[in-house]
C-alpha cells in the first residue's frame, strides 16, 4: 500500500470513528463518512464498498489499540498474579478512550455491531482467552501453573474470571481497589491454577 493510499485510509477510518462516536452505526451514512475525509464518494467506496465494512475496519483498529496499550503494560509486571490484578484494571477501563466508544457501540447497537465487526471481534470469550495465553504459558513455565493443566483451557477460565470481576461488582471485594482484587487473586485464582487438575 502506498502512502499516499495508508494516508487516505488513516482518513477514511478516523472520520468514520469521529462520526461513530457523535453518531453511532445507524445514523452513520458513507456520504458523511466522504465528506468528513474531504474525499469523493467514488474514492470512498474504492477503499470500502459499503458501510458494513467502513465500520468494521474502524473497529477492528479501535479494538487493535486497546489490546496493544494493554499488552505493553502487562509486559511490564512480574508475576501472573499481578499480571491478573492489573487485567481486571485495564478491562474496568474498557469503558475509557477508546474502548468506550467499542463498548457503547457493542451495548446499544447490538445487531449493527455485530453485523459491522464480524464474529472474530465480537466472541468476547475467545477472544480474550486468545490474548491472555502467552501470559499463561509464561505462567506455567515461571512454575506459576501445575504442569499438569491444558493451558488453553486456563486461558479461557481465566478470561472468565477477568470478565466476572471485572463487569460484576459484588459485596465482599471492590473491584476498583487494587488491592482487593490482589488479595482476590492470590486467595482464590492461584491456588486453584497452581494445584493438581485431578486433585
Amino acid at each position: 500500500m502506498t502512502e499516499a493510499t495508508t494516508s487516505v485510509t488513516e482518513r477514511l477510518l478516523d472520520a468514520t470513528e469521529k462520526l461513530l462516536a457523535e453518531k453511532g452505526i445507524r445514523a452513520t451514512t458513507m456520504q458523511q463518512v466522504a465528506e468528513s475525509a474531504g474525499v469523493s464518494r467514488a474514492w470512498l467506496y474504492r477503499h470500502y464498498p459499503d458501510k458494513p465494512s467502513m465500520i468494521g475496519a474502524t473497529i477492528v483498529r479501535l479494538t487493535e489499540s486497546f489490546w496493544r496499550e494493554a499488552r505493553a503494560e502487562l509486559d511490564t509486571i512480574d508475576g501472573f498474579a499481578g499480571q491478573l490484578t492489573a487485567g481486571v484494571r485495564i478491562g474496568r477501563g474498557a469503558y475509557d478512550d477508546p474502548g468506550t466508544l467499542l463498548m457503547r457501540l457493542r451495548t446499544e447497537e447490538p445487531h449493527e455491531f455485530a453485523e459491522c465487526a464480524g464474529i472474530g471481534v465480537v466472541r468476547l470469550v475467545p477472544d480474550l482467552a486468545a490474548f491472555w495465553l502467552p501470559y499463561v504459558e509464561a505462567a506455567a513455565r515461571r512454575g506459576e501453573i501445575h504442569p499438569g493443566h491444558n493451558l488453553r483451557e486456563v486461558s479461557e477460565w481465566v478470561a472468565r474470571v477477568l470478565i466476572s470481576l471485572g463487569t460484576s461488582p459484588g459485596e465482599t471485594i471492590d473491584i476498583d481497589d487494587a488491592a482487593q482484587v490482589r488479595r482476590h487473586v492470590e486467595r482464590y485464582v492461584m491456588p486453584g491454577l497452581r494445584a493438581r487438575p485431578d486433585a
